[in-house]
């Protein structure tokens, strides 16, 4: 045997081997081409002739058997000259050659990257043109050689709010100044910004338009920063810091807000530098100077210099800072506005609110609120406290206050009403009187800030499918059309549950652990340049201070924008519905090689195969959703399109990045490990990078054609495709070959419901069809009431509610006014309850054998010998009611007597004595007779002269 068909045998079995139980078709449309050419050569095989061979189900599956049959057969007639060659000999002496084995796993089967399977990944990095030999170092230290790891915790003051278009968990500790409303949330100004949005002013929801981070809100400014946490490093621990916090007392702090600016730009690689700059927000404000008891240093001084004694004597690291930090808020990163013009609009917009706010609080306000809250957040009811006035925090990160230190004594009067003048409603004539601004903010440190910009607009027209590439700490350049960018994107899933984590997820796959690509323990990085540190999953305590984040591991395949119609995107109920129709293959993938890109961040690529299901999916995807682009307009059947998606409708997976394809499309599947990272050196650097690819080496000789990722609960054939509505929640789930799609958020799913896949024999008793939309509505039936309930609709079902609650409260005001008037004295509710039931029996019986007896004795006569006389209310009423007893008495004894005169000359004198005696001693006991019987008696006695007629002839 050859050399060639012996490398070619060993692949053929480490792919059998790797992949037997998932070949599955990633393009059905190839296959079907391939049948089509087969009907042409093989015009005697009858198996192949029929135009309409099924594709899924039990006929496919054998059918796909007998063409592997076939196929075999007829490479051992090719190489042997023989027709009709018998099998045996086909299974056991026939080797296909290499061409034929690659033609047959890249064009039929879903695997992928089998180009480039003897290439290490340092190759591959060279193929794809990129460096992994280096990285970025820091521009400059610290100056202290002492401090090894840069940190991120620090002692501050809070500005957070709680609003409602924001995070429901953000803190309320800030009553004095609505930051809300110097953000622009509704884009009116602002084009675009970083994947984190505006630090300020509430936070991020989870189903918001733009699909930023859902944080909550994190506003603040720093005091003094403390650095690292790991000692080892040279920073200094938790308890370190309480221990000085608590040793030391400070007054409530006044903070007085300056002006709103912009400055430090990103320029990331997006756009070579070139057209709309991206720079920062950020609010100055300054800690007002107070002095106590003619002292000559302020409050704010003299609390800074014990606070750094306080830190030297518990031991404080060398990373901490030798000076306090200059105070102000930073309100968003990488923000892009849509022109100079707006940006202008969007500055003076906000420094009219500061300026409101410095005609409220002339001389500052100590910033607190009169709510509650609990630190650290997940703990809870646990540690809940008063907020309160003047307090300072120990955030461990941005996003994570840990403690809150109190002031040591209360707020003055003149104090307090400052700092509750906002929350008590009395801010409304301060925006009225207010209408200019009286300081200058086009001022700042003097880099590309407010100050001397140039005139420049965002040109639509100079998108291009490059830009999809996109460092997510720096806005977008959105296409024409679009007003609102966005961060929903279709991708892999790649996380998993890890116990180290604060935040966890479900397991998404099995197949990779990205722990063996990070360096925990800064051996070779010095710092992260934002505050997201390793993005596969942050450890509670590292020593960093990087936001606490669960894994986020994914490969981005397809950005679909705003999910806000209204703003040019697509609806999150359209997308779901796009990503239904697509009938795509199982989604092979294959790492390629570890490197820092152009923006600093490390990323691990995956090789671009643009005859994979991946391309496939991808070229689709641009088909049917992209952006109209140089004559290319999507369509699909469903009607729904974009103008905010980053791809074009022309852009194919051949257009994408790698050694096959043209590098001007934006196919490049990447999965970002962490963003803007500094290494120590050149040498560390490549030390890592190499680390990285030894392990990535690995995966590739384990995996050579590629897996299809998942684990045995979510996805266990592999290769599903998710949407995500922003880095952070994976939101629907779709299977390979229109297997079925599902819910699955915030560590929740729900089965699929809906499924155009074929059936399994045995209906809905087999449980491989319990996916099937059928069988799911038939095992998870609803009740007839439920169902009746729900189509009332919102107004019937208030409706509903409004009139049996009135039916409620008018029962149960009858039953008090009957049981206000004849309950017994002591007797409670519920015992006149009963006998008011009992009693009513008892009445209906003897009313019945009164009647049998006879009808000349009175049928309206009761005996209330038992009840109680409830006197009335003294007074008018009083008086009034005795004057209509009286009144009832009089007509009602004049009627008796008339009546007893007209029927004693016709009865017995003693059944005429026993009646009116009888009569008569009910109605002189019976004062508080309803307005109906006394009109009763007067029918009575209306009708009197009828009564001895009928009587008479009665008797």
């Amino acid at each position: 045997m050859r050399p060639i068909q012996q490398r070619a045998a060993s692949l053929l079995t480490a792919s059998l081997a790797l992949s037997a139980t998932s070949a599955k078709l990633a393009d059905r449309g190839r296959l079907h081409n391939s049948r089509k050419l087969k009907q042409q050569n093989q015009s005697k095989d009858s198996s192949s002739r029929l135009p309409d061979r099924p594709i899924e189900g039990q006929n496919y599956r054998h059918n796909l058997k007998q063409d592997t049959k076939a196929e075999a057969r007829m490479l051992a007639e090719k190489k042997s000259g023989v027709r009709g060659a018998p099998q045996s000999t086909v299974t056991e002496n026939i080797i296909p050659e290499v061409s034929d084995f690659h033609r047959h796993l890249s064009s039929q089967l879903t695997g992928c990257c089998t180009s480039y399977i003897s290439y290490s990944a340092s190759e591959m990095c060279s193929l794809y043109k990129q460096d992994c030999s280096t990285g970025d170092m820091p521009s400059h230290d610290s100056g202290d050689q002492d401090c090894s790891q840069a940190g991120l915790s620090f002692i501050g003051i809070s500005f957070s709010v709680n609003t409602a278009l924001g995070n429901p968990y953000s803190y309320q500790l800030c009553d004095q100044f609505p930051m809300e409303n110097i953000i622009d949330r509704s884009y009116n100004y602002v084009m675009s910004m970083d994947e984190d949005g505006w630090l300020v002013g509430g936070g991020y929801k989870s189903f918001d338009y733009s699909g930023k981070m859902p944080y909550i809100d994190s506003s603040h400014t720093e005091l003094l920063r403390i650095g690292s946490m790991d000692t080892s490093k040279g920073g200094t621990t938790i308890a370190q810091v309480y221990d000085a916090m608590n040793s030391i007392s400070f007054a409530p702090f006044s903070i007085f807000p300056e002006y709103v600016k912009g400055g430090g730009g990103h320029h990331s690689g997006d756009n070579q530098n070139k057209g709309v700059p991206s720079g920062d927000v950020t609010l100055i404000v300054s800690v007002v100077n107070t002095y106590e008891d003619s002292q000559s240093y302020s409050t704010y001084e003299e609390f800074l210099d014990d606070l750094f004694d306080a830190m030297d004597a518990m031991g404080g690291g060398p990373c901490m800072d030798d000076h306090d930090t200059d105070p102000h808020v930073s309100m968003a990163r990488g923000v892009k506005f849509k022109s100079s013009y707006h940006a202008q609009q969007y500055y003076y917009k906000a420094n009219l609110e500061v300026a409101v706010w410095q005609a409220m609080y002339p001389k500052g306000v100590v910033i607190g609120s009169s709510g509650y809250a609990s630190f650290p957040p997940n703990s809870g009811s646990k540690n809940k406290m008063y907020v309160g006035y003047g307090n300072l925090y120990f955030f461990f990160d941005r996003a994570n206050i840990t403690r809150a230190f109190t002031p040591y004594r209360d707020l003055t009067e003149t104090e307090s009403y400052y700092a509750t003048l906002y929350a008590k409603g009395n801010a409304e004539k301060f925006y009225e009187t207010t209408t200019t601004i009286s300081f200058n903010y086009n001022k700042g440190s003097g880099s590309k800030d407010n100050k001397n910009q140039q005139y420049y607009e965002h040109n639509p027209y100079g998108w291009n499918a490059r830009m999809a590439k996109h460092d997510m700490t720096d806005g977008w350049d959105l296409p024409p059309n679009c007003n609102q960018e966005g961060e929903t994107f279709f991708g892999i899933p790649l996380s998993r549950k890890s116990d180290s984590k604060l935040l966890s997820t479900n397991s998404f796959q099995d197949q990779f652990d990205f722990e063996y690509l990070l360096d925990r323990n800064f051996t070779y990085i010095t710092k992260f340049g934002t505050n997201h540190g390793w993005l596969v999953g942050e450890t509670i305590d590292n020593g960093a201070g990087s936001i606490v984040d669960k894994d986020t591991a994914h490969i981005p395949i397809f950005y679909t924008g705003t999910t806000n119609p209204n703003m040019g995107g697509m609806s999150l109920e359209n997308l779901i519905k796009i990503g239904k129709s697509i009938n795509f293959g199982t989604l092979y993938i294959k790492p390629a090689f570890v490197f820092q890109d152009s923006d600093g961040s490390i990323k691990l690529q995956f090789e671009a195969d643009p005859n994979s299901a991946l391309g496939y999916l991808y070229s689709n995807l641009c088909k049917m959703i992209g952006i109209s682009w140089n004559y290319d307009s999507p369509y699909n059947d469903l009607g729904f399109y974009t103008s905010c998606a980053m791809h074009a409708a022309g852009d194919r997976a051949k257009y994408g990045c790698g050694p096959e394809n043209a590098n001007s499309g934006g196919f490049c599947p990447q999965m970002t490990l962490a963003y803007r990272v500094k290494f120590r050196s050149t040498y560390h650097a490549a030390n890592y990078l190499s680390r990285c690819n030894n392990y990535v080496d690995y995966w590739r000789s384990l995996y050579p054609s590629g897996v299809a990722v998942g684990t045995t609960s979510f996805c266990p054939n592999g290769g599903c495709l998710a949407l995500f509505l922003n880095r952070y929640d994976v939101f629907y789930v779709f299977k390979p070959d229109l297997g079925g799609s599902w819910v699955e958020f915030m560590g929740e799913s729900l089965a699929p419901t809906i499924s155009p896949a074929p059936t399994f024999q045995g209906g809905c008793d087999n449980p491989h069809n319990m996916h099937l939309d059928k069988c799911f509505r038939k095992k998870h039936i609803r009740k007839a009431s439920s169902v009746a309930w729900d189509s009332l609709g919102t107004v019937g079902q208030l409706s509903v509610f409004l009139l049996s609650f009135m039916a409620s409260t008018l029962t149960i005001s009858i039953f008090l006014a009957r049981a206000k008037r004849r309950r017994r004295d002591g007797e409670s509710y519920l015992g006149f309850f009963v006998r008011d039931i009992q009693g009513r029996k008892k009445k209906r019986k003897k009313l019945r054998k009164k009647v049998g007896r006879g009808l000349d004795e009175d049928l309206l006569s009761d005996d209330d010998e038992h009840y109680r006389n409830v006197p009335g209310r003294p007074g008018r009423s009083e008086r009034s009611a005795r004057s209509k007893s009286s009144k009832r008495s009089k007509s009602s004894s004049k009627s008796m007597r008339s009546r007893s005169k007209s029927a004693s000359k016709r009865l017995s004198k003693m059944d005429d004595e026993s009646v009116e005696g009888k009569s008569s001693k009910s109605r002189s006991r019976s004062k508080s007779r309803t307005r109906s019987r006394s009109k009763s008696v007067k029918r009575d006695k209306k009708d009197d002269d009828d009564a001895p007629s009928s009587r008479r002839q009665l008797v």
